[in-house]
């Protein structure tokens, strides 16, 4: 089950008796949460830690009935601790200390016949849905088996962030440039919990103006990041005197170098498959990389097709052998890495 499909069955009163929240995503966890608290008074809202107590004993105050409310939500974190010891225990290297009595007897039991009204909520999201979490991910799915609604709160990718970015900014009422968007997302990580909250803040600020890349750049943690992309955009036009001004920044705050070049290795990748597919516009950059699988939105597209248009075919070609050896020099062991990207925007930028 998907978090708009829970959030949509809350909204027609179809609670189900129990939900196992699965996976580490925050700010869908969050919208279901604020949901499903609205549904009940304050006093009928219940939290328990399963790392703390063990699961007979939330299943004995769930069978308990309340004289003050018909409703309730009994919200549990720390899911995962109630597995066999052991299981999770030994895989996450936790030891023995770790995990519950391990009987999901009591909880199968309980859903055969669930307290009319009342609302579990199982939270687990400690594991992702890949790599080695993803084994260990199972092992919850299992051990709650008897639960039949499962929320999946999978990650957001960046493409999926940066629509979620932009509908929170037109439903809080402010305009933004795409390209101070895409660097809000990239300088979070895509984390839509983060987003949420400077999209917020930003709303403040904005009032009847629009928010620009100088706005992220002053007003939101990890501000460094969105200069990393500064950098980018100003290799893609061939600004050699910005391109070192930004670089004289990253420098002076410490920032590590070798993740910008990563960027600008992407950002120029794109550029020479663009070039080499005969792309005319940023919207055929868009629809080209679209088809092929990988995504690509308005602002970042129009960043793609401004390098290809300032950087000829062999000069991008060019350009990725000059990535290559200032990849390689950064990883030697030189006393200054600010030297090695220096060398390489005056090579790149003539």
């Amino acid at each position: 089950m998907t978090p708009t499909q829970i959030l949509a069955r809350i909204a027609k009163g179809s609670i189900p008796p129990a939900i196992l929240l699965l996976g580490p995503e925050a700010y869908q966890r969050r919208r279901i949460r604020e949901a499903l608290l609205a549904t009940v008074p304050e006093d009928a809202v219940t939290r328990h830690d399963l790392s703390q107590m063990e699961l007979a004993e939330v299943l004995d105050d769930a069978r308990s009935l309340s004289l003050f409310a018909a409703e309730r939500v009994i919200w549990i974190t720390s899911a995962e601790a109630a597995l066999p010891k052991g299981k999770v225990a030994e895989d996450d290297g936790e030891g023995e200390g770790s995990g519950g009595s391990g009987d999901a007897a009591p909880l199968a039991a309980y859903m055969k016949d669930p307290t009319p009204g009342g609302t579990l909520v199982f939270e687990a999201i400690k594991f992702d849905f890949e790599g080695d979490d993803k084994r260990k991910q199972e092992r919850v799915r299992k051990f709650y088996s008897s639960i039949p609604d499962v929320v999946e709160l999978e990650k957001y990718s960046s493409h999926e962030a940066r629509q979620e970015a932009e509908a929170m900014a037109r439903k809080a009422g402010f305009r933004i440039d795409p390209a101070a968007l895409d660097l809000l997302v990239e300088a979070l990580g895509a984390d839509v919990s983060r987003v949420a909250v400077e999209i917020e803040k930003l709303s403040l600020f904005a009032q009847d103006r629009a928010v620009g890349i100088d706005d992220i750049t002053a007003l939101v943690p990890d501000a460094r990041a969105t200069t990393i992309f500064a950098l980018v955009n100003a290799m893609g036009r061939r600004d050699r005197a910005r391109s070192l001004e930004i670089l004289d920044t990253l420098t002076r705050e410490g920032e590590y170098l070798p993740l910008a070049l990563a960027f600008l290795s992407t950002q120029f990748r794109m550029a020479l498959v663009a070039r080499e597919a005969g792309l005319k516009s940023s919207q055929q950059v868009q629809g080209h990389f679209q088809r092929l699988g990988v995504p690509m939105w308005g602002s970042r597209a129009e960043q793609v097709y401004q390098t290809v248009s300032k950087f000829s075919k062999p000069q991008l070609e060019r350009a990725m052998k000059l990535i290559f050896e200032a990849d390689r020099g950064l990883r030697d062991a030189r006393p200054d890495d600010r030297i090695v990207m220096e060398q390489f925007i005056l090579q790149l930028v003539k």
